[in-house]
């Protein structure tokens, strides 16, 4: 990935704990990295094709004074956010905030704050089985949509398919949908919970009948677990009403665990 760099941009701010921060104010000292792609920008020697490095020094400087932080920490992931929210040919940014005249007490050059945040891609898998599935999912679909922090969203078709894990009852209409994130995979998976809260979704049987099931398949190419979220998500290779959708969005997306692409899977599972 291509990098644009602004090196020690400097901006009079009103961030810190202390209330004479807070009036009085101090110099403040941001490094940035943006990661894009410049290639095209390079050959064709247009700025439209480029994120404006003049643009995103003015914003960061109206967003430092327009805002008040107690900590740098808030100061970097909020301004992190809102370039990323800003600025669309930026994939992730390295971002740091020095603070060089912080009530410390004792000699020092500058304190900071530096952190990484970028876009995530994310597939998610849909069902429903209950009252009006469509409805609901095409509901589930308006409150992604509705997430400051998703972009660029794409839903499969929709397929009817007999119940998984032996519960009798209904059959699911099930559907894929990829999304790019700015959401850590705990708070993503916080906001589809809330999705299906909303949904009147009951989590009272496991495998049972529900208004709206959503589940993170693949972030990124991530390899997680704890006692909440397992990513890639759980037994995903066994199952048709999972693949067979996510063929249609991202035929050759690899499992990082299995190495074989969600069409390879497919293929072994309708066989």
């Amino acid at each position: 990935m291509d990098e644009i760099r602004i090196d020690n941009l400097e901006v009079y701010a009103y961030h810190g704990v202390y209330p004479e921060e807070n009036k009085e104010g101090q110099p403040f000292y941001i490094n940035a990295v943006l990661y894009t792609d410049t290639a095209e920008a390079g050959r064709k020697d247009d700025l439209t094709l480029s994120t404006n490095y003049g643009e995103v020094c003015h914003f960061i400087n109206d967003w430092m004074e327009a805002h008040t932080c107690k900590l740098i920490e808030t100061v970097a992931e909020k301004m992190a956010e809102e370039i990323l929210l800003k600025f669309d040919l930026i994939k992730a940014i390295d971002l740091e905030i020095r603070k060089p005249e912080a009530p410390v007490g004792l000699p020092f050059d500058s304190v900071s704050v530096k952190i990484h945040r970028g876009w995530h891609q994310v597939y998610l898998s849909v069902g429903s089985n209950m009252g009006d599935k469509e409805k609901y999912i095409e509901g589930a679909i308006d409150a992604l949509k509705a997430i400051p922090q998703n972009k660029d969203i794409k839903v499969s078709g929709l397929l009817t398919t007999k119940p998984y894990g032996g519960v009798e009852q209904e059959d699911f209409l099930n559907g894929a949908i990829a999304l790019k994130t700015l959401l850590f995979p705990k708070d993503l998976l916080v906001k589809l919970h809330g999705i299906e809260a909303a949904a009147d979704r009951k989590r009272e049987l496991r495998w049972g009948p529900r208004t709206l099931d959503l589940d993170i398949i693949f972030y990124d190419k991530l390899i997680y677990e704890d006692e909440e979220l397992i990513l890639p998500h759980v037994d995903m290779e066994n199952r048709y009403f999972v693949l067979k959708p996510l063929s249609e969005l991202a035929p050759n997306y690899r499992h990082p665990i299995l190495n074989r692409t969600v069409s390879q899977l497919l293929t072994v599972v309708e066989n």
